[in-house]
């Protein structure tokens, strides 16, 4: 049997294969397969100017105004707004959360501690990021050998894990969180039946590796998760008593089903 005729013969049991096998997915390279979704991205930022959303994304401040934005009770946002720049906690006036829910997203929030920023520990520029008002991610001062229990500084997930490396900047720059958060995943009964999951980059860095949480955040107990779970949170931002500031905060909603890896081989040359 001569080089072509093998080839042939090789072309066209692959073909049969292919003919053959279930159809329940794509070849690789598949032609077929639906293009991504096009989306433009934003524009990063720099410590004086604050960047701009991806396209798809909801904007949750971008310097204007806090109406995407409520007291705990529902009622217009009570922190201060710096119009065009950025907001800051107003201590002792609760907790800002989101007007809308959310479950499994990807969060982008720019945080800054002031430059006279004062206290030790815990007392030193506390804020936090709660998803889905249930689990916290630290905001803190821990720049320059100021300390305060692991698992509860800056870029900590609060009582559960520390994060992987301190990447504070100074007071008076800004921080970047970007955190990709998989809400937990629920029983008919709402019970729990995969644990919530966080990945955050913090300046650039790694600083939880799709972390597990073992709980909704709590303070000094070892959390667990209740009975019942809702699927959905709004994302709080917590006064702590101390005056922190937040910009360019947007927020992406992640598709509950990823694509699939193809299920047999290309039947062709190319």
């Amino acid at each position: 049997m001569n080089k072509k005729i093998s080839i042939a013969c090789a072309l066209l049991a692959s073909t049969l294969l292919a003919a053959d096998a279930p159809q329940d997915g794509y070849e690789v390279h598949d032609m077929k397969r639906p293009q991504p979704v096009v989306v433009t991205p934003g524009e990063p930022s720099t410590q004086d100017k604050a960047g701009t959303a991806p396209s798809d994304a909801k904007v949750l401040f971008d310097g204007k105004d806090l109406s995407q934005w409520s007291t705990e009770k529902g009622e217009d946002a009570q922190w201060t707004l710096v119009p065009g720049d950025h907001f800051e906690v107003k201590p002792h006036t609760g907790v800002m959360r989101t007007r809308d829910e959310f479950g499994d997203v990807q969060l982008h929030i720019e945080w800054r501690e002031h430059p006279d920023v004062k206290g030790e520990s815990q007392g030193r520029g506390n804020s936090g990021v709660f998803l889905m008002g249930l689990y916290e991610v630290q905001v803190l001062d821990n720049y320059g050998g100021h300390e305060t229990y692991a698992d509860g500084s800056a870029g900590g997930i609060y009582g559960q894990y520390p994060p992987l490396a301190n990447v504070s900047r100074k007071p008076g720059e800004w921080n970047t969180y970007d955190i990709i958060f998989h809400a937990a995943k629920l029983k008919d009964d709402k019970s729990v039946a995969e644990p919530a999951r966080v990945t955050l980059i913090w300046n650039g860095v790694l600083a939880q590796d799709n972390m597990s949480l073992i709980g909704p955040t709590m303070h000094k107990q070892l959390t667990t998760y209740p009975t019942t779970m809702p699927d959905k949170g709004p994302l709080v931002l917590q006064d702590h008593g101390n005056v922190v500031d937040y910009r360019n905060v947007w927020i992406r909603e992640l598709k509950q089903e990823l694509p699939k890896p193809p299920v047999r081989s290309n039947g062709s040359e190319k």
